[in-house]
C-alpha cells in the first residue's frame, strides 16, 4: 500500500482551483459572446451549476459515479456523502498515493463545468428556474453515469483483482480529460435544448453580435490557464505524464488558433479576435481526450485540424436552422468528436505505455473502432436523455421565457438588473436604471399594501 505523497497531493490541489476558475473564465467568455441585455444572466447560469452541482456532489453525486456498486454503468447510489473517506487514499483502477477527497474535489470541478458548457447555446431565452431543474436532474441522469463509463477504473483490491469499472474504461476507450464525458456530453445535450427551445427572437434576421470582445479574451485566457490543471491534472501526480499532457495542451490550443483564424482570412478576409478565442477553446477541447495519450507532434495536428474543421462546423446552425446561440455544439460536440476519433490515429504507447497504437503507429483500426464506440455511445444517450427532460421541463413549468421577456431582456426580466448602467450621471427619469427602480418600487409598494 503506497503511502501519501505530498507533492503529488499538493498538484492535484492545486489543478483542482485551475478547474474551478474555469468556469467563471466560461461565464466571461459566454458573458462577452451574448448581447448586452443578456450577459448577467449567461452568467448566472454558470454560477448556479456550481451551487447545484457542488452540492448534489457531496451527497450522491460522487457516490454515483465513483462508487462500487459491481456495475459497469453506474456507481453505488448513496446518501453517506464522503465523510468516511478523510483518511482513504484514492484507488481507480489502483492506489494512487493522494488522500480521496482531493481525487473527489478535482473531479467535482469536472462535474460543475460540463452542464455549465451547455448553457452558451439556449442564452437569451431560458427561465433561470428551468434551467436549475434541467441542470439538478441532467448531472444526476446524464453526467454521473457517463462518468462512471469512461472515469472509474474500478476499485483494486490486494489480490489484484478490480471490480466496479464502467464499461467504456473497461472497454479500453482512451479519453484521458473528458472529451467523451466533459464536452461530446455537453454538446449532445445542447442540441438537444436547442431543439426543445427553439430559435431566438429574430435569429438571422437581427444582429446579435458579441457585445464585449475583450471580455471574451479573458475568459478564453482565464480557460486557457485552467486547462493545464483540467488535463495536466488528470494524471493525478506531478510526474511525467501530467507533463506531456501540460505541454500537448499548449501546442494544441495554438495551433487550433492558428487554424481557426487561417480559415477566417481565407473565407472572410479578416481573422477576428473572437476566432482567435473560439479557436484557442476548440483546441483545447480536441486535445482533452489527447493529452496522454499522442506525442507533441500528433497534438500539433489535432490541434490544426480542430481549429479547422470547428471554424467551419459553426456555420452549419445557419445551414441546419438550428440556433445554437454561442456555438456550443459547433466547438464542443465536434471538437470533442476530433479529438476522440484522432487517438485512433495518433495514439502511441511510446508517450505512455497504458497506450495503444493508433493506425498510423502500425496500430490498425483497433483502437479507432474502440474511440468511436466512445465517441458515439456518449452523444446518443446524453441527445435523448437531454431531449426527453428538455420536453418534460417544457411542458410543466415551462422552459422558455415569454417573448415580451425576451424582447425587453432576459437580464431585466429574470434578474432585476443589468450588466451595464446606461443612466447619464445626474440623469433624468428615463432609462434602465429608472426601470429597474420602478420595478422595485412597485414590488416594495405591494408588500406594503399586502402587510397592511
Amino acid at each position: 500500500m503506497p503511502e501519501l505523497n505530498t507533492g503529488d497531493t499538493a498538484w492535484v490541489l492545486a489543478a483542482t482551483s485551475m478547474v474551478l476558475l474555469m468556469t467563471p473564465g466560461l461565464a466571461f467568455f459566454y458573458g462577452g459572446m451574448t448581447r448586452a441585455k443578456s450577459t448577467l444572466n449567461m452568467m448566472m447560469m454558470s454560477f448556479i451549476t456550481i451551487a447545484i452541482v457542488s452540492v448534489i456532489w457531496v451527497i450522491f453525486g460522487y457516490s454515483l459515479a465513483f462508487g462500487d456498486s459491481g456495475s459497469a454503468y453506474f456507481g453505488e447510489f448513496s446518501l453517506s456523502g464522503l465523510g468516511g473517506a478523510v483518511n482513504e487514499l484514492t484507488n481507480n483502477g489502483g492506489v494512487y498515493p493522494i488522500p480521496l477527497l482531493a481525487f473527489a474535489a478535482f473531479q467535482l470541478m469536472f462535474a460543475v463545468i460540463t452542464p455549465a458548457l451547455i448553457s452558451g447555446a439556449i442564452a437569451d431565452r431560458t427561465k433561470f428556474i428551468a434551467w436549475a431543474v434541467f441542470v439538478t436532474l441532467w448531472v444526476t441522469i446524464v453526467y454521473f453515469p457517463v462518468a462512471h463509463w469512461v472515469f472509474d477504473f474500478g476499485t483494486k483490491d490486494a489480490d489484484g483483482n478490480i471490480t466496479g469499472a464502467g464499461w467504456l474504461a473497461a472497454l479500453g476507450v482512451e479519453d484521458f480529460a473528458g472529451g467523451t464525458a466533459v464536452h461530446i456530453n455537453a454538446g449532445a445535450a445542447a442540441l438537444a435544448l436547442v431543439i426543445v427551445l427553439g430559435k431566438r427572437i429574430g435569429f438571422r434576421k437581427d444582429p446579435m453580435r458579441p457585445h464585449n470582445i475583450p471580455l471574451v479574451m479573458i475568459g478564453a485566457g482565464l480557460l486557457w490557464f485552467g486547462w493545464f490543471g483540467f488535463n495536466a491534472g488528470s494524471a493525478l501526480g506531478a510526474n511525467g505524464t501530467a507533463a506531456l499532457a501540460l505541454m500537448n495542451t499548449q501546442v494544441a490550443t495554438a495551433a487550433a488558433l492558428g487554424g481557426w483564424l487561417l480559415v477566417e482570412k481565407i473565407r472572410d478576409g479578416h481573422p477576428t479576435s473572437l476566432g482567435a478565442a473560439s479557436g484557442a477553446v476548440a483546441g483545447l477541447v480536441a486535445i482533452t481526450p489527447a493529452c496522454a495519450f499522442v506525442a507533441p507532434w500528433g497534438a500539433v495536428v489535432i490541434g490544426a485540424l480542430a481549429g479547422i474543421i470547428c471554424a467551419l462546423a459553426v456555420g452549419l446552425k445557419y445551414k441546419l436552422g438550428y440556433d445554437d446561440s454561442l456555438d456550443v455544439v459547433g466547438v464542443h460536440l465536434v471538437g470533442g468528436i476530433v479529438g476522440c476519433l484522432m487517438i485512433g490515429f495518433l495514439g502511441t504507447h511510446t508517450v505512455n505505455s497504458l497506450g495503444l497504437d493508433g493506425v498510423f503507429y502500425g496500430g490498425g483500426f483497433t483502437l479507432l473502432g474502440k474511440q468511436a464506440i466512445g465517441a458515439f455511445s456518449v452523444l446518443a444517450y446524453s441527445l435523448i436523455v437531454a431531449l426527453i427532460l428538455g420536453f418534460i421541463i417544457d411542458k410543466t413549468i415551462g422552459f422558455r421565457i415569454t417573448r415580451d421577456a425576451e424582447l425587453e431582456g432576459i437580464d431585466v426580466t429574470e434578474h432585476l438588473e443589468s450588466a451595464y448602467d446606461f443612466e447619464p450621471r445626474g440623469g433624468s427619469s428615463g432609462g434602465l436604471t429608472s426601470a429597474l427602480h420602478g420595478k422595485s418600487t412597485t414590488a416594495t409598494l405591494e408588500k406594503t399594501e399586502a402587510s397592511s
